[in-house]
């Protein structure tokens, strides 16, 4: 029975990631924004997100919209981790029109920004090669608006928001 559940939740991490990607590429994308790094970036992202939820070190994947001109934050898309997993929980889904509803309300990113994908994690997480630490673009003057789950892998979730001007 536990190879059972361990494969089970592998599947489940590599579902979540996964989807949390084509998440960011459909956020990237419907902003108006060339998907073509992120893309570019594909294996790295999806390795370190993976190895990060398998050993239950990712807390939030981030997607920072700036200004390169300044270096200001002009938006930010938060996709946090929920660790409750249950193999009989059963259930697996991508909620893809909440994300394409919310970004039409955040409106389109202006064709000078660039973006990056960052991510948090808790004390003790293992280094991925092609990974290097960072710090957040400040959300000074911006709110948060919290979308829910938007991912759900059987019982293991991503959790979407956005951050937006005041």
């Amino acid at each position: 029975m536990s190879a059972v559940a361990v494969y089970s939740y592998t599947q489940s991490v590599v579902y979540v990631a996964d989807n949390i990607l084509k998440s960011l590429k459909d956020i990237i994308r419907l902003s108006g924004l060339d998907p073509t790094k992120l893309v570019g970036d594909w294996g790295v992202l999806l390795r370190g997100i993976s190895t990060w939820i398998e050993s239950r070190h990712l807390e939030t994947v981030i997607l920072e919209i700036f200004d390169p001109k300044t270096d200001t934050l002009v938006k930010r898309w938060d996709i946090g981790v929920a660790y409750e997993w249950d193999i009989s929980a059963g259930t697996f889904w991508n909620d893809t029109e909440q994300l394409k509803q919310a970004i039409k309300k955040a409106g389109l990113s202006p064709s000078e920004v660039d973006y990056r994908v960052v991510v948090t994690r808790s004390a003790g997480y293992a280094p991925v090669e092609g990974w290097s630490n960072t710090s957040l673009r400040s959300t000074a003057g911006m709110v948060r608006q919290s979308l829910g789950t938007t991912v759900e892998h059987n019982g293991l979730s991503a959790n979407a928001g956005y951050w937006r001007k005041l």
